[in-house]
């Protein structure tokens, strides 16, 4: 009998987690409360440099002032185009105090990307790296709809009359003296501007629940990027869900693996860190032996990151046990998580990775291992597990029509609850398509055991049809993780004349070790049916990813031509 509704997988939460109370309105919320609760616990840690929940709290006013006087409205949107430095959280909370909806942006992203984005979300008002400003972004912006622009330098907090500060003015965007070309808005100096405004927000916003927080890109890889609406409440009750799951010590450290501008990094990480009056530890971009020199510093109790940059933390001769020794709970989502990763992380470094899902669309996790357990493997196919939803959420697994299929067949995973965003930014028609009755189609292939533990098998399009038998990437994938030389994996479809499609891998090796394609072709025929095994292996240096860490697929495709 098919019971998703009777939600088997809260036999895994107390009776206490099931009953979260309500969240507050808006994360913005959250952070009032923490500045009142513990205004001098330092809110932001960026290297050697530190900035309490009140210096906080005081620069994103002033920016909030700032922007209103050069004419930013309620609603309009600002786009936040920085990596994990200080001043992306200013800018976030600056733009909500004024009442505005942020829209991150890659800082990888070029012309063509930037313009897109802009034009589609009618962007009032940019904040961006002075490097990338004299780039390309002044030229970018021009013709565009913006009208107030913001630059910053990446540079490490400075110290000051033994006071961890920002860095001050001297580091003026060198495009601040004006702007090439007349319709290229003048630039200043983000923290500048903030400390000239000081003073209380005028006005100060109080956000609603359904407001629109973000309106965060998806990465466009059927198409091009949408904007998904994440709501003040869709982010707070996320973000609020880990503060109750979680219950991290009062004063821990959340360290930001994943990036700020990804919907992991702004809600598991960012979000949450305010949820908790935590303390937020920035690193910049993410770099190997940066951050583990970084978890020495700040001793953190929490992250979450993609599974590749675990596997590159992993292939760090220097790393040790220490490195990991104050993390509570490490998580992993953005990507696939092998179970042969999450075995030699452990046996290497101890701390458990705790898989999790979720997509842009249910702003960050709407599945995740529970604090106290660990995910099971699916006997049949290998797969790890990635959890189990959470309270208030409903997953079920439905076939093409919509209904529900059996535990433990697969079909695709539809979403519904607190977390799922309202809809595309003006794309009607995409939204109804996504969103039937507000439960959102994933298009993730997936299947859930009568436990309520759920298994995501591959994305739907990633399908290879090898002689009419279907055969998911990720298995492939995961028998490839196991052999003692692979560091990283992916698998694609290619033509074949006979098959119809027969599978192709890509794989990067461990440092100082080495394997042939016929060793890795063998190793998985003895592992897998005969339609499965890869027929192809070609060895890279790297795997081409996002700036999260996902492995891109689409680009091997293509190479494979």
């Amino acid at each position: 009998m098919i019971s998703y509704a009777s939600k088997p997988w809260l036999q895994h939460f107390t009776e206490e987690q099931r009953s979260l109370p309500d969240p507050p309105p808006s994360v913005l919320h959250s952070f009032r409360a923490a500045v009142a609760r513990v205004p001098d616990r330092t809110a932001l840690a960026y290297f050697d440099g530190r900035l309490s929940y009140r210096e906080v709290d005081e620069l994103s006013d002033g920016l909030a002032n700032h922007l209103a006087g050069r004419g930013f409205a309620p609603g309009d949107r600002l786009a936040v185009m920085l990596q994990n430095i200080p001043q992306f959280v200013i800018a976030l909370l600056g733009a909500w105090k004024a009442g505005g909806t942020v829209v991150p942006v890659n800082p990888m992203y070029k012309t063509h990307e930037l313009t897109h984005i802009l034009s589609d979300a009618d962007v009032r008002a940019i904040v961006c790296s002075d490097r990338a400003w004299d780039g390309y972004v002044r030229q970018t912006v021009a013709g565009s709809p913006v009208r107030i622009a913001l630059t910053t330098s990446d540079l490490d907090l400075q110290t000051r009359d033994d006071r961890r500060v920002l860095p001050e003015g001297r580091f003026q965007a060198a495009g601040a003296a004006g702007a090439a070309g007349a319709e290229a808005p003048h630039a200043d100096d983000l923290l500048t501007a903030a400390r000239v405004a000081s003073g209380p927000a005028v006005p100060s916003s109080r956000p609603e629940r359904d407001g629109i927080a973000l309106i965060s890109y998806t990465s466009g890889t059927t198409g091009a990027p949408k904007g998904a609406m994440n709501t003040h409440g869709n982010i707070s009750y996320n973000a609020d869900r880990q503060r109750c799951m979680l219950a991290l010590p009062d004063g821990s450290v959340i360290f930001a693996l994943a990036p700020l501008f990804h919907i992991t990094g702004m809600v598991a990480q960012l979000s949450s860190a305010i949820a908790n009056g935590a303390t937020l530890a920035l690193a910049n971009r993410f770099e190997a032996g940066v951050v583990l020199e970084a978890f020495q510093e700040h001793r953190p109790a929490y992250t979450v990151g993609p599974a590749t940059a675990f596997m590159a933390l992993m292939a760090r001769p220097e790393a040790t046990r220490e490195h990991f020794a104050s993390f509570r709970y490490i998580y992993s989502g953005g990507a696939p998580l092998p179970p042969a990763v999450v075995e030699g992380f452990r046996e290497r470094f101890g701390p458990y990775l705790r898989n999790g899902y979720g997509l842009t669309e249910c702003t960050a996790p709407c599945a995740s291992v529970p604090g106290d357990q660990e995910a099971p493997v699916d006997p049949a196919s290998g797969t790890l597990s990635v959890g189990v939803p959470g309270p208030n959420t409903m997953v079920r697994i439905i076939d093409e029509l919509g209904a529900d299929v059996p535990f433990g067949t697969h079909g695709e995973i539809a979403v519904r609850g607190p977390i799922v965003i309202p809809g595309y930014w003006n794309r009607p028609v995409e939204s109804a398509a996504a969103l039937p009755g507000g439960e959102l189609r994933t298009g993730d292939i997936g299947f859930m055991d009568e436990a309520g533990w759920l298994y995501v098998v591959d994305r739907k399009k990633d399908m290879i049809n090898a002689s009419g038998f279907k055969v998911w990437p990720r298995e492939v994938e995961d028998v490839l993780y196991t052999h003692p030389s692979v560091r990283e994996a992916a698998v694609v479809g290619i033509p074949d004349a006979y098959r119809g499609e027969s599978v192709k891998a890509y794989v990067s090796l461990r440092p100082g070790r080495s394997a042939e394609a016929a060793e890795l072709i063998a190793y998985c025929k003895e592992r897998l049916a005969a339609y499965k095994y890869p027929r192809e292996v070609e060895v890279l240096d790297e795997l081409p990813k996002t700036t999260s860490g996902k492995i891109l697929r689409r680009e091997l495709k293509v190479r494979a031509g």
